[in-house]
């Protein structure tokens, strides 16, 4: 009989899941999934990384062979659209500027990885000067987007489209532009954020294999290079959309004396370094964060915290010409 692991109450899935009837069955069922896998993969856990709304992972060794001193981690996710394609893009990566799959499990969404040590995050990284930080984490895309995409019709899982997904953002901003908001709420930010969501994947002038979500959180120190992207949301699409989230969370140019002049001195430095339009990569920083603000200003209680987020909406549209 297979032992089932202990899913800690005070993990942030555990939260988050119990809020719907798919995260908790998929709790209910995630002990017993981790004693299978402990077992199948043959695995010495560790305790759970305190991290992660929509899934479990710890660090891992196995318990024998060959591989038995590397460092590894047991990611179990719930299963949900954004992360069928995390498995695929890790192996088309195949270790290039991302951390290696190691092993894959798709009925139980669980991935067996190269653990990153020390894996200090590339955001809290605070003695390096956020330019450098910026630079790292160019280099990090760089290595990313030389992977090769799957061809047409290719057999396997398909990867999604960057239009696809923005698309339906782009309806979601409509949507919302058209209700009545408090006095401040700029729901004409919501209109351009939905016409750039649609046109600017069609415009791009070549596609590539995207991280999806390359926040400073999500690139660690590793030994087998200096910096490794974990946690991706693969798509294909036009590169100059994965930079924004970089540029934001390297500390907060909202924040600085002058953001207007931090901003667009950043977003000329990373398009420069990877060779794009910072016209376009600020074009993007606008699309992206007026998706961010159609989140907040449903989910979030704090309706002063989405003005501010408007207005920071606004003074990127205004740097990229908009």
């Amino acid at each position: 009989m297979v032992r089932s692991v202990r899913v800690p109450a005070s993990l942030p899935c555990v939260a988050e899941m119990g809020r719907h009837q798919s995260g908790r069955k998929w709790l209910e069922a995630l002990p017993e999934m981790l004693g299978e896998l402990r077992e199948m993969w043959g695995l010495r856990l560790e305790e759970p990384i305190h991290g992660g709304s929509c899934s479990w992972a710890a660090p891992v060794r196995r318990e024998a062979g060959p591989g038995a001193a590397e460092p590894l981690v047991l990611k179990v996710t719930w299963p949900h659209p954004e992360a069928l394609a995390e498995a695929p893009g890790l192996a088309l990566w195949d270790g290039r500027g991302a951390v290696r799959l190691h092993a894959y499990d798709a009925e139980r969404q669980a991935l067996l990885l190269e653990r990153c040590v020390p894996g200090t995050e590339l955001g809290r990284s605070h003695g390096v000067p956020a330019d450098e930080r910026l630079v790292h984490g160019a280099d990090v895309l760089r290595d990313l987007w030389t992977a090769p995409l799957p061809a047409p019709g290719a057999e396997g899982p398909v990867l999604p489209g960057l239009a696809d997904v923005t698309a339906q953002w782009a309806g979601l901003a409509e949507e919302r532009a058209a209700r009545r908001w408090p006095v401040g709420i700029d729901t004409g930010l919501f209109a351009l954020g939905a016409g750039l969501l649609r046109d600017l994947p069609g415009s791009a002038g070549r596609e590539v294999l995207l991280h999806g979500d390359f926040n400073p959180g999500n690139v660690l120190t590793a030994r087998r290079r200096p910096w490794l992207a974990i946690d991706p949301k693969p798509m294909r699409g036009d590169p100059a959309y994965d930079l924004w989230p970089l540029v934001e969370q390297v500390d907060d140019p909202f924040a600085a004396a002058n953001p207007p002049g931090v901003l667009a001195h950043r977003t000329a430095l990373v398009a420069g370094e990877l060779g794009l339009d910072p016209q376009r990569v600020r074009a993007w920083a606008v699309a992206r964060h007026v998706e961010y603000v159609l989140w907040s200003v449903v989910e979030d209680e704090d309706l002063d915290r989405s003005i501010g987020l408007m207005r920071q909406a606004r003074l990127l549209a205004d740097l990229a010409g908009l």
